[in-house]
């Protein structure tokens, strides 16, 4: 069965990869937002030739700094990760929830491309390079030097490299509450480390913004720009502007200032968050503009924060977002983009290749590996580490991408005491729910268990008699509906339809998005026990 589902797969992809979509009239052709859906914060873009390079943050989840690449803005595929070796990011146990790699930026200089990002909890600001967009990429160069968040570069004509970032979490020195400043120092490529002086740009359009961080520079028609984030990372977030005629500033803000932001549109407009914008020129010219943003559904944050894309125009020297609209748009005119798609994944994964799918994350640095794929299938080691502390549980899964979808695995597992394995959907180690087969009273047993705030429950128990089980479930917007089965045709309901909000950003905080995957624990005995899966399958049903 699986060699035929490769091989039509394959038949399929021999019509190109990726396709332009002739025929097409380009004047009336729109796309949808958002651009990258699911958990894909903080992006940042840059261009080289015909292709555009986008990252986006990843937290506490490996591999770290997803990369995708794009022929039309509109389309994107993912290409690999920025740091994918454990010698690369140091995410070891006692890494809190939502802390690791925040804010990423790419840029592109003489054939080579740096990324340079914060590690929160994990050593500090660092960059890497790499000869390839999807790498491999360099150990990191850490700047003991270099404080705050959310750094940035920008090469200017002369190639002097400078580096941005921002001041924060400094109460001491703040003349407002959450006063951040943005600040710009050279970069000694060669010798890894900032030189010269520090030069602070701005701390944010009004004498009382908070949160001025997600620093890009540009310079534009002889003028460089200067583009942050304020307001926070939620509904309060924006977009503002700042000029100057040397790079060292003194930097002007622009008259309209946020030129972005839907604060103004109440917490019931269709997305909302829209902040931490970067810019990118297309080869004809057109200048176009990625940020963050929000899909609330019912008030609540369910998917995290997502990659969304609008139009820029320069009028009168200075950026005007999305012109006449004003706001980032679900449904946005494609005006000038000529449609690229790729081929998309089968939605079954059968573990039939010699690694895993970009899909696929840990939480935490895997520093030993505790999985193998072997004759179709995953095998993952029973360890002592739980999902629920701060540590590298026996868990791999995807990010959550949709409203409504369906996601089934099949396993084969033959649990002992304090053992268990199965299907877990989670926002972090205190919000989740998980079906496992385990064992309850020398009897083999499938759980439903809810963990909400640190508390734990199971909502359903049933006896279980074969080492073999499917399970299922089906995401309708705010209920998770589980199923169990000993085939795909034979499933039925695990308990009653449950609360899926319980892994919103609104109930378990932080600042990630759900995911789903596959789970082992022995719970903290040691154990040589594995979990066998099939296959896993996540499938939208929008």
């Amino acid at each position: 069965m699986k060699k035929i589902f490769l091989f039509l797969f394959f038949i399929g992809s021999l019509t190109g990869w990726p396709m332009s979509m002739k025929g097409q009239n380009h004047e009336t052709a729109t796309f949808k937002n958002p651009i990258i859906s699911g958990f894909h914060p903080d992006p940042s873009i840059c261009r080289v030739g015909n292709d555009y390079y986008l990252v986006t943050s990843s937290f506490e989840w490996f591999p770290g700094i997803p990369v995708f690449h794009s022929k039309d803005l509109m389309h994107w595929q993912q290409i690999g990760y920025v740091l994918n070796r454990p010698s690369q990011l140091q995410m070891k146990d006692g890494l809190r929830h939502s802390n690791g790699l925040w804010a990423p930026t790419i840029r592109y200089h003489q054939g080579k491309f740096y990324v340079i990002c914060t590690a929160q909890q994990a050593g500090g600001n660092f960059y890497v390079t790499a000869d390839r967009p999807e790498g491999p990429y360099s150990e990191p160069v850490f700047l003991t030097d270099a404080p705050g968040i959310d750094p940035s570069l920008f090469f200017d004509e002369d190639g002097t490299c400078w580096y941005m970032g921002s001041i924060n979490d400094t109460p001491e020195q703040d003349k407002y509450l959450n006063e951040d400043r943005i600040y710009l120092q050279q970069l000694d490529l060669k010798q890894g480390k900032l030189i010269g002086e520090r030069h602070i740009l701005t701390s944010g359009h009004a004498i009382n913004a908070p949160y001025c961080e997600a620093p890009h520079i540009y310079k534009i028609n002889h003028k460089y720009y200067l583009v942050v984030a304020e307001g926070g990372t939620w509904e309060n977030h924006a977009v503002s502007v700042f000029t100057a005629d040397k790079i060292t500033g003194p930097y002007t803000p622009g008259y309209a200032n946020p030129v972005l932001t839907h604060r103004h549109l109440g917490k019931n407009i269709d997305i909302t968050t829209i902040g931490h914008a970067d810019l990118v020129q297309t080869p004809q010219g057109d200048w176009w503009a990625v940020m963050l943003g929000v899909r609330p559904l019912e008030g609540y944050t369910m998917l995290g924060r997502e990659t969304f894309l609008t139009p820029v125009s320069f009028q009168d020297g200075w950026p005007v977002f999305n012109p006449g609209v004003g706001r980032v748009l679900a449904t946005e005119k494609a005006t000038g983009l000529t449609p690229v798609v790729f081929k998309k994944e089968p939605v079954r994964d059968e573990f039939d290749e010699d690694s895993l799918r970009f899909c696929w994350n840990f939480l935490r640095t895997p520093f030993e590996k505790w999985y193998q794929l072997e004759n179709g299938k995953l095998i993952i080691n029973v360890r002592p580490n739980s999902v629920s502390e701060d540590t590298n549980p026996s868990l791999i899964a995807r990010r959550i991408e949709h409203f409504n979808f369906t996601a089934q695995l099949s396993m084969e597992f033959n649990p002992r005491k304090q053992e268990e394995a199965g299907m877990i959907v989670l926002q972090n180690g205190s919000h989740h729910y998980k079906v496992v087969l385990c064992k309850d009273s020398n009897r083999n047993v499938i759980k439903l268990v809810k963990r909400e705030g640190g508390k734990e429950e199971t909502l359903a128990n049933i006896q279980w008699k074969t080492k073999k089980c499917f399970i299922k479930l089906v995401a309708q917007g705010l209920d998770y509906q589980f199923y169990i089965g000993d085939s795909e045709e034979n499933m039925q309901a695990l308990g009653s339809k449950q609360d899926a909000s319980l892994n919103s950003s609104n109930k378990a905080g932080g600042f990630i998005g759900p995911f789903i995957g596959m789970y082992a624990s022995s719970n903290g005995e040691k154990s040589t026990n594995k979990a066998y899966f099939d296959f896993f399958e996540y499938q939208s049903n929008e």
